[in-house]
């Protein structure tokens, strides 16, 4: 029952709105807002603030009953402490582990989860939280957009990539055989619980996929942001507390003022994709999970620019700066060796494909990105697989 629930939260129990920025005994915790109107949500960012979860579900009055969704890997280390920490508060907490991995982002796998909760009885009233990376944050709230017609869910994301692009701003869904994310909805959380503490245990090559997402809000939107992750891109690979909750921040907060202004992909928040169809075309041809998103973005990215310099959008220079930002944080920027023909052809299926037209998303610059319509993907891809780059007069 409702009345059964332990409030922890001692600014909550005063009747106080929750402080945009609440000292915690390991870190400062950061608080924003996605301005949604009815579905506006908050998104805590801090170090060590797991603990701290149940206060914020509190505090947007999320369901006593919850399904608590993992997978087998994240479960081994935080499945056990964030039910302990929801049950000492007076939630009722149930715990799925799903198989660990981009080939398990399936219709077969969402299944699954419908058959749980079925069998588990959850109903309109009930909540699943998504505790893991992007793959089972896509999925929960894929499931709970269908679900019963729409059951609340909260994003806490565990991998870099996560915390900083698929748990905020609504995208849910899972993959299909001939494209990446063809299938979902966009569907808002109630609630995004950004913890950096818990990337501690996610290994190198995975954190430095996050980092990717990262750097490409500088691109698109920040000049400053970018020149920022320059001077302390060391700090980062070196998983720096203090500036990973200032990165993390920065990258939520760009996305939010994006999805604020465009929700639902109309215009504006086509930009989030820069070095994403180029991106999404490498990883279905290499196959889900051999190359990582953020590696795939990465080299995307690099490939954007390139595209924006033959097109006198941006400078050699930009392009370098972008590339080599990228190596030093452990990225590839390689393009792997697929023929122009087969990556045109994946690139016709992406989701930003217009009356046929296939559009991509080109930085002007940096700090700065806009969409522009590609006419001939095939001989694009040629030219990038095997360049001749032009002498640069900017």
């Amino acid at each position: 029952m409702e009345k059964d629930r332990i409030n922890t939260c001692p600014f909550l129990r005063r009747g106080t709105r929750v402080s945009p920025l609440v000292k915690m005994e390991t870190n400062l915790m950061q608080q924003l807002t996605v301005g949604l109107d009815e579905r506006s949500y908050p998104i805590w960012i801090g170090n060590g603030i797991l603990a701290e979860l149940p206060c914020a579900l509190q505090a947007v009055s999320f369901p006593n009953r919850v399904s608590l969704i993992t997978n087998t890997t994240v479960a081994e280390f935080y499945a056990e402490q964030t039910v302990q920490t929801l049950a000492s508060a007076g939630f009722r907490v149930s715990v799925v582990r799903l198989p660990d991995g981009e080939e398990y982002k399936t219709l077969d796998t969402l299944a699954h989860l419908y058959d749980t909760l079925i069998e588990q009885r959850f109903d309109r009233h009930d909540g699943l939280l998504a505790l893991g990376g992007g793959v089972i944050g896509d999925l929960v709230g894929f499931a709970a957009a269908t679900y019963l017609r729409g059951i609340p869910f909260a994003q806490i994301p565990t991998t870099l990539l996560a915390q900083v692009d698929s748990s905020v701003g609504g995208k849910t869904g899972v993959n299909h055989p001939q494209g990446k994310n063809l299938i979902g909805a966009f569907y808002q959380p109630r609630h995004v619980h950004i913890d950096v503490g818990l990337l501690a245990t996610l290994p190198d090559r995975e954190f430095a996929a996050g980092l990717a997402e990262v750097v490409k809000y500088g691109v698109i939107a920040d000049a400053d942001f970018f020149s920022w992750l320059e001077q302390h891109r060391q700090l980062l690979v070196g998983k720096d507390s203090r500036a990973l909750v200032e990165a993390v921040m920065k990258s939520c907060q760009i996305k939010a003022n994006v999805v604020e202004n465009d929700e639902k992909e109309q215009g504006l928040r086509a930009i989030l994709n820069l070095g994403h169809t180029f991106g999404h075309a490498i990883e279905t041809l290499a196959g889900y999970g051999v190359i990582r998103h953020g590696e795939a973005v990465a080299i995307g990215m690099v490939l954007a620019a390139r595209t924006s310099c033959e097109m006198g959008l941006c400078s050699r220079q930009d392009v370098d700066r972008i590339s080599q930002l990228l190596v030093t944080l452990n990225l590839p920027v390689q393009i792997p060796d697929f023929t122009a023909a087969e990556y045109a052809a994946v690139m016709s299926l992406d989701k930003k494909v217009k009356g046929g037209e296939v559009r991509l998303v080109l930085n002007h610059g940096i700090g700065v990105a806009r969409m522009h319509r590609l006419d001939d993907p095939q001989g694009l891809m040629s030219r990038l697989l095997h360049p001749i780059m032009p002498t640069d007069k900017t």
